[in-house]
């Protein structure tokens, strides 16, 4: 039975599902797909806290169906710009996971993550499977995925 850890860039998942699809991604029906005849391992899911009670309800839907969730604090800078993503946070914890598992599951379009992915193979043999919406995700993180798959109708509320 394969070993698997599931990386979610929550942000990055609710923006291109919304942009693409107008619709919100279904946790559950891929934490069933993803996890079916697998063993999990860890489970995180890497959001930016803004403190509003809508966000508190989505944070403990995912925490019951199994995910960790991990909070970061939205910054608003004085610019007028704002800063909130967890790259280094995932980056960081898929190293610290990588030779525990047979597979690292990551749910983001974000190009940066190729390197993460092509370093975890290389130095763990880990394979990576990569959840994006297709004409949102880059495609060097497509190529750099072992397996990707498309965010489509099944995965969509």
């Amino acid at each position: 039975m394969q070993k698997v850890a599931i990386f979610v860039d929550v942000q990055n998942i609710y923006y291109t599902c919304r942009q693409r699809y107008q619709k919100h991604f279904n946790y559950s029906a891929f934490w069933q797909q993803a996890t079916e005849n697998r063993q999990l391992v860890a489970a995180f899911a890497y959001a930016i806290e803004r403190g509003d009670t809508k966000q508190r309800g989505f944070q403990k839907i995912l925490t019951d169906i199994g995910f960790q969730v991990k909070l970061k604090p939205y910054i608003q800078r004085s610019d007028g710009s704002a800063k909130g993503d967890w790259d280094v946070g995932i980056t960081l914890d898929v190293l610290e996971l990588a030779e525990q598992v047979d597979v690292v599951i990551l749910l983001s379009g974000d190009g940066d993550f190729q390197l993460l992915l092509q370093k975890a193979r290389d130095r763990y043999q880990v394979q990576s499977e990569v959840y994006g919406v297709a004409a949102l995700t880059a495609q060097s993180l497509i190529q750099a995925a072992d397996r990707f798959v498309a965010i489509e109708n099944e995965l969509l509320l």
